[in-house]
């Protein structure tokens, strides 16, 4: 039951994460670790995004951010389109129009009401997935805890947003949670980042059509290109990869308790790169979640077992 040394002494590197199948602490903590590292890539390619809207629009930086992080996966992962079931293929092409829903409607959102609250209702999606999704009674109260924490994020309450953008918010986390699902059946079915690669690229071709409708040849101008593309590598490529890696070794109800600690990195990030104070409250809040993801994680590690079984 206890991890091998030569396991041990690799764990550093991806491939030892996937290769860590004891219940050792390093072997659950691992994935952690990489759904941390996505979540700080995306809020620094959430700002880029929100610099980037006036230029290209919300539906055009989308368009930008799945196309380019489509091109780049597809060129570094060369998956193989042969020997795939017809059951491969609906999990693919389900999570490409998945990823392609949440972004757009994640964007929608900001282009409407500011970044913390649209974050803060967006993941109320994999909270909600957290609590359908558990089977242990003590997850429903990290799921609480994490839950109070984000609506006191959001000042107790979000009555004067602009209901629309409140609206595509939620949308977005609804699809949020159906990311998380089938992120992990991908994962499953499909080797290192392949099936990544290949719903990116059906995410591209859904929307490609929408952000040159919105934009026109804006989408061609060489600065938009460029930070179109670093809003892709560091809000799509690098976390996509990361969580789907994570997903492998981590339930879904856990995942999705850490992505409550998406609004908590958004305000520290605000408070070290803007300059933005933290009130009482919102101190209080990013404890609670912090608190939330903590607690879930400890509960996995002392699941004693590796967190997803073998196939």
């Amino acid at each position: 039951m206890s991890t091998s040394p030569s396991a041990t002494t690799s764990a550093r590197s991806a491939a030892a994460v996937e290769a860590v199948r004891g219940p050792g602490r390093r072997g659950a903590l691992g994935p952690v670790g990489l759904v941390l590292a996505g979540g700080v890539s995306v809020q620094f390619g959430g700002a880029l995004a929100v610099m980037l809207m006036p230029r290209a629009g919300a539906l055009g930086v989308v368009a930008l951010r799945l196309l380019v992080a489509a091109v780049v996966l597809l060129v570094v992962c060369r998956p193989r389109l042969r020997g795939h079931s017809r059951a491969d293929w609906g999990t693919v092409v389900v999570f490409g129009v998945t990823m392609a829903a949440m972004n757009g409607l994640f964007y929608q959102a900001v282009a409407r009401i500011p970044l913390g609250p649209a974050v803060t209702l967006e993941v109320l999606g994999p909270l909600a997935l957290s609590v359908l999704a558990s089977r242990r009674a003590i997850n429903l109260v990290w799921a609480g805890l994490a839950l109070a924490g984000v609506f006191l994020l959001g000042g107790g309450g979000f009555g004067d947003l602009d209901p629309m953008g409140v609206a595509f918010a939620l949308g977005a986390g609804a699809m949020w949670a159906a990311y998380i699902v089938f992120s992990a059946r991908t994962g499953r079915r499909f080797p290192q980042a392949d099936g990544l690669a290949l719903a990116m690229g059906v995410g591209a071709l859904l929307f490609l059509p929408l952000g040159i409708a919105e934009s026109g040849m804006k989408l061609a101008d060489p600065v938009t290109l460029g930070l179109g593309a670093a809003v892709a590598l560091l809000s799509s490529v690098l976390p996509y990869t990361l969580e789907l890696l994570a997903l492998r070794r981590l339930p879904a109800s856990t995942f999705a308790i850490l992505m409550s600690l998406e609004p908590a990195i958004a305000a520290t990030a605000g408070f070290l790169l803007l300059d933005q104070a933290l009130s009482a409250m919102e101190a209080a809040a990013i404890a609670l979640v912090i608190a939330a993801s903590m607690g879930a994680v400890r509960t996995q590690v002392g699941r004693g077992r590796a967190a997803v079984p073998e196939a």
